[in-house]
């Protein structure tokens, strides 16, 4: 099985991806202390944004077997808690593991990904259990969820 190192994450790194800022240690300009604007996402005007928890937990090992997108949204996630471990691939029809990375995304830092970059749950990077806030139009996972398993061929592990 092919292996994949997660790596910090980084503007350069991840921007074909999405989008991130770090919701706890914000810099550049502001209104006070009111950082404005540091993360977009687009929603359709009849959409409503739902927010939803999810518990990751830490895997001994992190073994990818699956991915999902969403061809008409992004996703955005914010780890409350904990660092996470999140794995990508880019916007494709057919998924494509062989493309994929991993980052480790800072507690605090919110994610914003593209729409139809594969992924699918992170991973947490030191407590067993951790809290995710994911941030999607509501009922998306209904209709606007394309998961897909990957072969034996396709899977591959996340190492630190």
């Amino acid at each position: 099985m092919r292996t994949i190192k997660a790596k910090p994450i980084t503007v350069e790194a991840f921007h074909k991806f999405g989008n991130f800022t770090d919701l706890l240690n914000p810099e550049g300009y502001s209104l006070g202390d009111f950082y404005q604007d540091r993360l977009l996402m687009h929603f359709s005007a009849r959409m409503q944004a739902a927010f939803s928890p999810l518990l990751i937990h830490k895997a001994e090992h992190m073994v990818v077997s699956q991915s999902e997108f969403h061809n008409y949204t992004q996703e955005s996630m914010l780890c409350l808690d904990d660092d996470m471990i999140l794995y990508v691939a880019p916007a494709s029809k057919e998924p494509i593991p062989e493309y994929s990375e991993a980052f480790i995304v800072p507690k605090g830092t919110m994610v914003c990904l593209n729409t139809g970059v594969w992924h699918l749950a992170p991973y947490a990077v030191n407590k067993e259990t951790a809290h995710v806030l994911i941030v999607l139009p509501e009922r998306i996972y209904n209709n606007d969820c394309i998961v897909m398993d990957y072969t034996e061929e396709q899977k591959y592990e996340i190492v630190l």
